[in-house]
């Protein structure tokens, strides 16, 4: 089977779906508003798109093997209650089959374990994640690795004070690797859990790294093709600001910075002058300057690399996300090949289509096709970049 990576049009949001080449699937946040939802509105209907994409099981239940909420903003789980279903698989509805997502394996922040706060502020979707994450914590409590589809969760780094020292066997570390979905085959892909990090509460310098977007998951993926280890290497961040990127270039320092490199990037908080900056755009316009740690962090393109910002369409002096001045950065980082940054709804406006890619043996399709037109600019020859954006 071919692996696939497809990102969905959801406006200001992020849902991705990664397909496997063993069949198995990896759903990267949700944004499923209710004007999608409504047949008399002309949002595109990403959740009746997501739903055909997916298998059944063998009682007829379409599920997702493994689910990543990146962090609990609206943006990042809207539509969860409506779609999915939550609670033990046992009582799964018999007749709501075509209508609920059975979530096989959550992949959680363990922010969500947290008591609110001014910033920590949960939605009603956000909510019910946060006690379907508890529920199936604590069954493993209970039952241990004899959790079954449905009852499964993985946690994101380690909580603070020891909170979660009890069930390490369910609980990556930072910089630890995820090597299966649903505890299925490996060899498949790897996940390279780059974030988020734990932080005393005490340290005052690095307080604002507990807010919602700065616990954001951060993980680079290495996905084969065909049977080919590592085809396709994608870096999604969440909303995780430039203070994280900052910081997390320092750490790599002492690890391995090659952690970050990618083919594929989805721009964190959708493409916002907040994840390069620290500078405010409003008060210095073209003045202000790109934080070079966090754009180092952003930008190890592997050769004929791209970049998705799921977002609205951008454009210039409109409200931040996304900002226009980010996108330009974006595209320096791709080698000022504007052809290598794309905008998902101005990809959706144009072709009415989400943005996908075909993961092969030889690397991800529409970067070879990329590549090709480069190669054939550069030599003169004409007519391939059309077939770079078919590939699109």
């Amino acid at each position: 089977m071919t692996a696939n990576l497809t990102f969905f049009p959801v406006a200001n949001g992020d849902m991705a779906l990664i397909n496997l080449d063993n069949g198995q699937n990896i759903l990267v946040d949700i944004n499923i508003r209710s004007a999608a939802d409504d047949p008399d509105d002309d949002t595109y209907d990403v959740a009746a798109d997501l739903k055909d994409r997916l298998p059944r099981d063998s009682e007829g239940r379409m599920y997702i093997d493994s689910f990543l909420l990146s962090h609990p903003d609206g943006d990042h789980v809207t539509g969860l209650r409506n779609h999915f279903h939550l609670g033990p698989p046992e009582d799964f509805p018999d007749d709501k089959k075509d209508d609920l997502i059975l979530i096989r394996e959550m992949w959680s922040s363990p922010i969500v374990f947290r008591r609110a706060s001014a910033k920590h502020v949960l939605g009603e979707d956000a909510k019910a994640w946060a006690a379907e994450a508890r529920r199936r914590v604590r069954l493993y409590r209970k039952k241990g690795a004899a959790v079954g589809d449905g009852d499964r969760i993985l946690l994101m780094s380690k909580d603070k004070d020891g909170k979660t020292d009890d069930i390490m066997e369910i609980v990556i570390p930072q910089y630890g690797l995820i090597t299966s979905a649903n505890r299925g085959a490996t060899g498949h892909f790897e996940g390279r859990l780059l974030a988020p990090m734990v932080v005393d509460e005490d340290d005052e310098d690095l307080i604002h790294l507990l807010e919602k977007n700065n616990s954001s998951v951060i993980i680079r993926f290495s996905i084969a093709g065909d049977g080919y280890l590592d085809k396709c290497r994608f870096l999604t961040g969440g909303d995780a600001g430039v203070a994280i990127w900052e910081r997390l270039w320092d750490q790599l320092e002492h690890y391995d910075r090659d952690w970050l490199s990618y083919d594929v990037m989805e721009t964190p908080h959708h493409c916002s002058w907040r994840t390069l900056s620290h500078d405010r755009w409003s008060q210095l316009g073209e003045k202000v300057k790109v934080s070079e740690k966090a754009r180092n962090a952003l930008s190890q393109i592997r050769a004929g690399a791209v970049i998705v910002a799921s977002c609205k369409p951008i454009k210039k002096d409109d409200s931040n996300p996304p900002h226009e001045r980010a996108k330009r950065e974006y595209v320096s980082i791709v080698e000022d090949d504007a052809d290598r940054f794309t905008c998902t709804m101005e990809h959706f406006d144009e072709k009415g289509t989400p943005v996908e890619f075909k993961i092969y043996h030889a690397g991800t399709a529409r970067k070879i096709a990329l590549s090709a037109a480069a190669s054939a600019a550069a030599a003169g020859v004409s007519g391939i970049a059309s077939v770079a954006r078919a590939h699109g």
